[in-house]
């Protein structure tokens, strides 16, 4: 497959930015980082800046290949990464647009990586829980509903890309600070912690500069593991009940 990219080249975090021109020659087998890989190959050999991008474990569960293509964050294929898409998404001759998330909390450091490390303070300001040292407990010690446990479960499959927030026309950081709110509100494990995590985690998340949640539901449709808004309106509550807790204000 012949292929033509347009792909956004930026040197560093104050540089402005443009997109330039590429042409690859790209198996359909290959998956899109591959394919990147190729091109980089490419430049290296003519003795050109190869393009940064971010990955790491190449099977769809670290979350680092966050890439918008042809303006969709992850790529066209619903429910896939950008590191388990393939070029047979594509056909020949396309040309295809790549780009870096866009948010101003999630800077360019280069090319197309980006920094989310505002993901990590929300996580450190309530992702947490309470543990006993020692030896593990019995698994069947503390009794979990089954439907908790597979709420918990679906909401911990976030895997922390970013895609909701690239695909939010406000930015918002919502559905995984929702995500990472509910896996724990679900569980006995995070109840300690509970009224303190709902306030941490969304101060967190708007002292990092992320924009406010407007029911588009483009997060959802971006999301590469599917989670569901729903765990929007439980982080709404939690929020709400840790508000009203008279011993939490101020």
């Amino acid at each position: 497959m012949q292929l033509t990219l347009e792909i956004w080249r930026q040197a560093g975090p104050q540089d402005k930015g443009r997109f330039e021109t590429y042409q690859v020659k790209a198996s359909p087998d290959m998956s899109f980082l591959e394919m990147l890989d190729v091109l980089n190959e490419d430049l290296l050999a003519q003795g050109k800046e190869p393009v940064a991008f971010d990955h790491d474990c190449r099977e769809g569960i670290c979350g680092s290949c966050s890439l918008v293509i042809d303006g969709v964050p992850h790529g066209p294929k619903d429910l896939t990464t950008t590191c388990q898409l393939h070029m047979r998404s594509f056909q020949e001759g396309d040309r295809i647009t790549i780009e870096p998330f866009r948010a101003n909390a999630f800077p360019v450091h280069k090319d197309l990586v980006i920094d989310r490390s505002a993901f990590d303070r929300i996580m450190q300001a309530g992702g947490y829980i309470s543990v006993n040292t020692g030896s593990a407990p019995e698994a069947h010690s503390v009794p979990v509903p089954k439907e908790n446990a597979e709420q918990a479960m679906d909401a911990a499959a976030c895997i922390g890309c970013g895609a909701c927030v690239a695909a939010c026309p406000n930015a918002a950081a919502m559905l995984f600070t929702a995500a990472k709110v509910s896996q724990y509100a679900n569980l006995p494990q995070g109840q300690p912690e509970r009224t303190h995590r709902a306030l941490a985690m969304v101060q967190q998340m708007d002292a990092e500069g992320f924009g406010a949640c407007t029911n588009h539901y483009e997060c959802m449709g971006a999301c590469p593991k599917g989670i569901s808004v729903d765990n929007i309106a439980r982080l709404n509550r939690e929020y709400l009940r840790a508000e009203s807790l008279p011993e939490l204000k101020p």
